[in-house]
């Protein structure tokens, strides 16, 4: 029986105050504005349903941010839907920040002006080489999931993570197999959609199949 290629969503948490005002928001548990959840609000019904990109009976499994802001994202776009399977879990927060969570771009630059976070990570926060081993195991275990369903039949088609903009252009860019350091040409903006999947039917052609989905709609 011939299967569609499985996807994985990724769903950056929607507005906040920091994400405003350009802070690094890491560790720190900084939940939405109430615009950030208008918008998801507005939104979901064009997002989630039985003829939308998500639908319910074909998601497999959620991945969420234990931070407030990803949870409050993932159960506002679910609300008035049965909940797909998921389980909250630190391997897909943020970068943490460390020293420069809650920062601007120019107070870090102020400290250390060379200071570039995808080639040299974040003192006493996650290094370059922490994180990646963090996405490259949660990429391992969404493979699984989709090379389960695909070849054997077991599971349902899709994945999905919900988590935060740093993550997830890393993300991005481990997926397809470039160096992390490549992310910086991600944009991925709040509250708004990408879809993984593979390309040519084969499992070992990953891609990047769409990026910024439903971006600045309220």
């Amino acid at each position: 029986m011939s299967r569609p290629m499985p996807r994985l969503f990724l769903i950056r948490h929607g507005e906040t105050e920091w994400t405003i005002n350009g802070r690094h928001t890491g560790r720190s548990d900084i939940p939405l504005t109430e615009n950030g959840v208008k918008i998801i609000e507005n939104n979901r019904h064009r997002i989630v349903g039985p003829d939308k990109l998500v639908q319910v009976p074909n998601i497999c499994h959620v991945l969420v941010s234990p931070r407030q802001r990803a949870q409050k994202t993932f159960f506002t776009l679910f609300e008035g839907q049965e909940l797909p399977s998921y389980e909250t879990t630190e391997a897909v927060r943020e970068w943490d920040y460390g020293d420069y969570d809650g920062l601007k771009i120019n107070e870090i630059k102020a400290k250390n002006p060379n200071w570039v976070i995808w080639t040299d990570g974040c003192p006493n926060g996650e290094s370059v080489e922490d994180i990646t081993k963090r996405i490259d195991e949660t990429i391992d275990k969404v493979r699984e999931y989709h090379r389960q369903y695909k070849e054997e039949g077991i599971g349902k088609r899709d994945m999905m993570i919900v988590a935060h903009g740093h993550f997830l252009r890393a993300f991005i860019s481990r997926w397809v197999g470039f160096p992390l350091c490549l992310g910086t040409h991600f944009n991925v903006e709040p509250a708004s959609i990408a879809m993984l999947t593979y390309q040519h039917n084969n499992l070992g052609e990953p891609s990047l199949t769409a990026l910024n989905l439903f971006a600045f709609s309220d």
